[in-house]
């Protein structure tokens, strides 16, 4: 009983995992594979507490093989080489499967020492990471491996665990647990898609509640304590903090304010001002720009406010800013003009200036047609007329394209008009 409850409640059937259905259930592919009983190098990429440890498991005892775990936090050369030392003994009979947890820790090296006997077959890989598989693991082992994405567990699958657990502890302990449906709903709201999370919080709960006339009845308020802030997954340096920020901001891009809340709510969660602040103010520049220009100066002045006030209160402006740049109307011309700009000066075009738009300009004796030449726009009618600004290399590039606003073709309306007066 010293094993946490979600260790002694671990599934043994593919049919008692919760979740992943879109891998397990009947003729799905990962269920097709493990029931042939030959199962390929693997990776499973996905959150943490989502059954990708019990899932190897499972596909060890099914298909007979030596199970053999390392973690890649922990694990050394050295470990890689026991395990291939077991290869011409008893445990090697039907090969052995290696369940290598947390791969993106281990080095090139660490990881290319696997390859030979991978790639042979006398040991199968199962890796598991929770970040990005295509930035982390070495592409050798990702060409002789299948990816298998993970996904946080739906709600439904998660009350089925609290429930599971549950009766578990009743008939483990021999005591009537009580838990309501309203806390149990909680528990598998609160858990972010986290089986294991959720299962000891069960266990946790009932620790927390005095046994009486051999009866647990778990209060709602303990449920609730004890849960508070556990459904924010958010590690800012791995995949879920850019997942969310990139949710976040597309969310505002695609004109869609419950969305755009809701990831802004969950940032603030994780108590990340700073980079719902940075989102915000560059959306309002990349995504509405010139179609609504008085938004910058709004947002600037609302993340102003937020980080002047700090949290909680900081929610109020953002979300009024949020909001106000999820509705405007979009134009990302200023920026798709300054990228094909940045795109030039990145191959080298455009040097040197056109001859009258230099601050000052000496004309040495090789000059035969001596002076600047500069035309000052105010001196003409309506303030402009027509010169080259671009340099010689450049002239007739076309960088900004005015988007289909009010605002954009008002200006252009106003230059055709005279630029060809």
């Amino acid at each position: 009983m010293n094993a946490p409850l979600a260790d002694r409640l671990r599934p043994k059937t593919l049919d008692e995992i919760s979740g992943q259905h879109h891998l397990l259930d009947k003729n799905k592919p990962l269920r097709n594979i493990i029931a042939s009983g030959n199962v390929p190098n693997m990776v499973f990429y996905g959150p943490s507490g989502v059954g990708k440890t019990t899932l190897a498991s499972i596909i060890a005892r099914q298909t007979h093989k030596t199970l053999r775990k390392l973690n890649g936090t922990s694990a050394s050369t050295a470990d890689i080489k026991n395990i291939v030392s077991e290869l011409s003994g008893f445990g090697g009979v039907n090969g052995i499967l290696l369940y290598l947890d947390e791969i993106q820790y281990f080095n090139k090296k660490q990881q290319q020492t696997l390859l030979e006997y991978i790639e042979n077959g006398s040991i199968t890989l199962i890796a598991s990471t929770t970040e990005n598989p295509y930035f982390y693991i070495h592409g050798a082992i990702l060409s002789r491996s299948t990816v298998f994405e993970f996904k946080p567990v739906e709600k439904e699958d998660v009350l089925h665990a609290v429930r599971r657990a549950v009766s578990f502890l009743q008939n483990e302990t021999g005591e009537m647990i009580f838990l309501s449906d309203k806390a149990a709903e909680h528990i598998a709201g609160a858990c972010g898609g986290d089986v294991r999370k959720a299962v000891n919080a069960v266990e946790l709960s009932v620790q927390s509640t005095q046994l009486m006339n051999n009866t647990r009845d778990i209060s709602f308020e303990t449920v609730v304590q004890l849960t508070q802030k556990s459904a924010v997954r958010y590690d800012r340096e791995g995949d879920e903090h850019y997942d969310l920020l990139s949710s976040f901001q597309k969310s505002m891009r695609g004109s869609d304010p419950d969305a755009a809340i809701h990831y802004l709510a969950r940032i603030l969660a994780a108590n990340d001002l700073p980079s719902a602040c940075r989102r915000l103010l560059v959306c309002a520049s990349e995504d509405v720009g010139l179609a609504n220009p008085q938004i910058i100066p709004i947002v600037k002045a609302a993340v102003d406010t937020a980080l002047a006030v700090g949290l909680p209160e900081a929610r109020i402006p953002l979300a009024d800013a949020v909001i106000l740049v999820a509705l405007s109307p979009k134009s990302n011309s200023g920026y798709s003009a300054i990228n094909r700009a940045m795109s030039d000066i990145e191959k080298g075009l455009g040097v040197g200036f056109p001859r009258h738009l230099q601050n000052q300009h000496y004309d040495g004796d090789d000059v035969q047609n001596k002076g600047q030449f500069y035309q000052y726009p105010h001196d003409f009618p309506n303030h402009w007329t027509q010169q080259q600004y671009l340099p010689d290399s450049l002239v007739g590039t076309v960088y900004y394209e005015p988007a289909p606003n009010k605002n954009e073709q008002a200006y252009k309306a106003y230059w055709d008009k005279i630029k060809n007066s």
